[in-house]
């Protein structure tokens, strides 16, 4: 009698390769992508109020980048619409793209203008970026089928 049967008559189940019994679950994913989407949302929507209100430490960073107040009302609304379509099922791969994009450009500031502290925040500003950039390259590995397959959909529609 082969392994494989003698599990079979165990009840064990048909054996897995050592690649499908570690890989996870697309249901799995999925729920790991929800809860990317849900801290890269929640960190996100967090800053709007800062900077629509023109926070102290808001405004002094987008004047020391010298986009006070476009750049700070501007980042803010590309952040809010990114919340919006991380938390929509059919728009998910956008927003992480959208939020990849957005804090792609804070993570440079940091970097080049702001430094890794900004205004004795003990770098916490940078930290959650970093979060944000991390879960929505995690989101957009996860979804990256949707993504491909909306971007070639469009572009049947156009041409």
């Amino acid at each position: 009698m082969q392994p494989s049967q003698a599990n079979m008559i165990a009840g064990d189940g048909p054996m897995m390769s050592a690649t499908e019994s570690t890989r996870p679950s697309p249901r799995g994913l999925i729920r790991l992508s929800w809860l990317l989407q849900v801290v890269t949302a929640a960190i996100l929507a967090q800053t709007l109020f800062f900077k629509f209100t023109a926070a102290e430490e808001s405004v002094y960073i987008f004047k020391t980048l010298g986009l006070e107040p476009w750049g700070r009302i501007g980042s803010g609304i590309a952040e809010l619409i990114a919340c919006v379509l991380l938390l929509m099922p059919r728009t998910v791969s956008f927003g992480a793209l959208l939020s990849l994009g957005v804090i792609s450009g804070a993570i440079v500031s940091h970097l080049t203008k702001l430094g890794i502290v900004v205004k004795d925040d003990g770098g916490l500003l940078f930290a959650l970026a970093l979060v944000v950039f991390v879960c929505s390259l995690g989101v957009l590995w996860i979804r990256r089928n949707e993504l491909v397959a909306a971007v070639r959909s469009f572009a049947r529609t156009r041409g």
